[in-house]
């Protein structure tokens, strides 16, 4: 029954466990990172090379001298005609429903009727190969249309990521054999099982290491006792990726959740703001029996390599629902603006409504561009750890952003009366900074998968030096350290001097507007610059670098940026309307002014005002068909008419 990384018997210490102790950890946390560090290795494996991290866009563009710019071009999505009928059709049915007044059932949920009526057209097969009942939708497609669908309803949206990206979908694809798909995929296919997976514990989050929930064989099933906890889509009779410790490594198994509690099998209820139309529980296992065959047993690692491998997709899942999300706001925003007066004129004409509506549009297409790019390195077999990281943040960070800062602060009072959007969805427009991983914390795992070539190829020798003289606090002026580690620096010193000495080739552009060039150039020099900084904080930290989590978050926040930059301005080079490329070049000038610390321009004003002005007066293409929810508490106003709901002002006004 056991796995053949399971029967090797427990990895030897490696380089970063050894380090950590060096640098005054614990063993328990040496050997916890150590062990992340082992799984985020063998997930690597999994991809071909030329996909994984080293070669992937966002390290290339750092340490690289020379990077292809089309690493950083978004895709063409294109689905079959049967995947563009399904998501056509699952439109159909959520409009229905909302229209009808039944999308959500007498408990507030998402109705069981909306979830079989979607089941019916594909929907929750769109991410499974056709050979299991599913229409094999490519990824940058799906993206896509998740955008479309959470401008209906956010929340199915993010039931479809939750069951094809992070549920039991992703680990079956890509880790269950050939009789495991044929057997398990198909209901999944049909939505006769929706999915999501078990990972998180009371005691377990963003330390993964730290899971308690066990299985022990018994014959030919598992016998599993534990608990889980924040479960999206955890009731009975629904499939599970049940994350889990057997022979003291973690594994994941297909479990299927009985149709009713038990003895063996429990649902931990409780009060949750955000996610309340859909369920949300915790899972308390008691002898609760999982059959071996539904162990999935990866070539190379555990169950870390497998709930590692299934986030990415969430993550850019993530970032095409907040670009929907946000569309929707901004659909309800503009009639608003249009309705509000104040001193006898509408708050449309009032530069700081302007400004918030430029900037609402420019956060829609920083996503925009985002998920394309994301997709398609995805769909092309990259690993894309880094970039959809990037995504996640920024997507949920838009998201927040715009929610409170944007369209709070402009309904003003109105914003918390009952049924208003904001007030109904307030926790879920802030979740996602924790759905996927914890911002800020998701921000060091990208420092760390950026420095990790990098500290391997020329601080790791200098800490093994380290390490067998004995030297606890290395200081490269001391003549008994430096003579120590002189042969270790070599290396380092002669990569040193070939950055200042060498010099980079410069990467060729594409053909874009005059500003959206130079807005790409910009970010192009500041990523290979950042090299620099980025390994002097290296050398200066050395083993304590861990420890400075306030200066790995800070430079990882100045790289993301500057990513966001790059993808923006390339993407938006690809697109016809003005509108849209001009959201991009206010969304690139936030970003550069965050860079460099310099005070928005009178010419800054102008571009984001402008654009507020030109989506209040005319129309905005992102927000065609886009319903517009009717004004709460409408009032006469000058003589002026109740405004009713309808669609939001086309591009075609």
């Amino acid at each position: 029954m056991k796995t053949e990384t399971e029967q090797s018997g427990p990895d030897a210490p490696n380089f970063v466990e050894s380090a950590l102790r060096l640098g005054g950890k614990s063993d328990q946390e040496a050997r916890s990172t150590a062990s992340i560090d082992r799984a985020d290795d063998q997930v690597e494996d999994l991809f071909e090379p030329g996909h994984r991290t080293a070669d992937s866009p966002i390290h290339r563009v750092v340490w690289d001298r020379g990077v292809p710019i089309d690493l950083f071009l978004p895709g063409e999505p294109g689905a079959s005609p049967r995947c563009e009928r399904v998501m056509d059709r699952s439109l159909e049915v959520v409009r229905r429903h909302k229209g009808g007044g039944t999308l959500l059932g007498p408990d507030g949920k998402i109705a069981g009727a909306v979830l079989d009526d979607l089941a019916a057209v594909g929907y929750w097969g769109l991410l499974i190969d056709p050979e299991y009942g599913g229409t094999g939708a490519p990824f940058a497609a799906f993206a896509r249309f998740l955008t479309r669908m959470s401008t209906l309803e956010p929340m199915i949206a993010g039931l479809a990521s939750v069951h094809g990206c992070i549920g039991a979908v992703d680990p079956l694809r890509a880790f269950g054999t050939p009789e495991q798909r044929r057997r398990l995929l198909p209901p999944l296919a049909r939505g006769d099982r929706l999915s999501g997976f078990a990972l998180t514990e009371p005691g377990a989050g963003s330390d993964l290491t730290a899971l308690r929930t066990r299985a022990e064989p018994d014959g030919d099933d598992y016998v599993v006792d534990g608990e889980k906890l924040f479960i999206t889509n955890a009731v009975p009779g629904r499939t599970i990726g049940l994350v889990c410790r057997i022979d003291d490594r973690p594994a994941v198994m297909i479990a299927d959740l009985p149709d009713r509690e038990d003895e063996h099998f429990q649902l931990v209820r409780y009060g949750i703001f955000a996610l309340r139309q859909a369920h949300n529980n915790g899972l308390r296992f008691r002898a609760f029996r999982v059959p071996g065959e539904n162990l999935l047993r990866p070539t190379r690692g555990d169950g870390l390599t497998i709930a590692y491998h299934g986030l990415n997709r969430g993550r850019v899942a993530l970032c095409a629902t907040a670009a929907g999300t946000m569309r929707k706001m901004l659909a309800d925003l503009v009639p608003w603006a249009r309705f509000r007066r104040t001193y006898g004129e509408p708050i449309a004409g009032r530069e700081l409504v302007r400004r918030r509506i430029g900037r609402l549009a420019a956060l829609i297409a920083g996503c925009d561009a985002l998920v394309d790019w994301c997709a398609r390195l995805l769909d092309e077999g990259y690993r894309g750890e880094m970039e959809c990281i990037v995504a996640k943040i920024f997507g949920s960070e838009a998201q927040k952003d715009a929610a409170i800062e944007l369209d709070m602060k402009t309904h003003g009072g109105r914003a918390f009366l009952r049924g208003h959007r904001f007030g109904e969805n307030v926790h879920d427009y802030l979740a996602p900074c924790i759905y996927e991983g914890e911002g800020e914390m998701l921000g060091l795992a990208f420092f760390k998968s950026l420095i990790k070539e990098h500290g391997k190829a020329y601080f790791e020798p200098i800490g093994r030096a380290v390490r067998e003289a004995g030297i606890r606090s290395p200081d490269p002026m001391n003549p008994a350290h430096a003579w120590a580690m002189r042969r270790a620096l070599a290396p380092y010193a002669g990569w040193w001097a070939g950055q200042h000495l060498g010099r980079r080739r410069r990467t060729a552009l594409p053909d874009l507007p005059a500003n959206l060039a130079a807005h790409a150039r910009f970010a192009l020099d500041e990523l290979h610059r950042s090299r620099l900084e980025i390994s002097a904080t290296m050398a200066r930290h050395q083993l304590r670098l861990a420890d400075r989590q306030c200066r790995m978050a800070e430079l990882s926040r100045r790289v993301q940026g500057l990513v966001v930059i790059l993808a923006t301005s390339l993407w938006a080079g690809r697109q016809q309307d003005v509108l849209v490329r001009a959201a991009a070049d206010v969304l690139c000038r936030e970003l550069r002014r965050a860079h460099t610390g310099r005070r928005p321009s009178d010419d800054d004003y102008r571009a984001v005002t402008t654009l507020g002005e030109a989506i209040a007066r005319g129309g905005y293409a992102p927000l065609d068909g886009i319903e517009a929810d009717e004004i709460r508490m409408p009032y006469p106003q000058d003589g002026g008419t109740r405004p009713t709901g309808g669609p939001a002002p086309s591009a075609s006004e």
